[in-house]
């Protein structure tokens, strides 16, 4: 998967993060693609840690699902680094 296209999972993937987590995320498009990014890295590195599961091809639904998990994972870890409360 090229660069540019990793860059839109990332963007994609963390905005579904964002939409399936509740309360009051912060953060603009930018942290959303930053998130995103990292989580997308969090997801591949853990699915290929305890899956063997590879980032591989754009349109894999276990590329979807690693990184929306892991983006997921990264924006809860933000929330707590910078002290932001989810309010269900």
């Amino acid at each position: 998967m090229g660069f540019l296209a990793f860059l839109l999972l990332g963007l994609i993937a963390g905005a579904i993060a964002k939409a399936i987590l509740p309360g009051e995320n912060g953060g603009g498009w930018f942290m959303t693609l930053l998130l995103g990014v990292i989580g997308a890295m969090l997801g591949g590195w853990l699915g290929g840690l305890l899956f063997n599961a590879k980032l591989e091809e754009f349109w894999s639904l276990q590329t979807w699902a690693l990184a929306i998990g892991g983006s997921i994972v990264a924006l809860l870890l933000y929330g707590l680094v910078t002290g932001r409360r989810s309010k269900a």
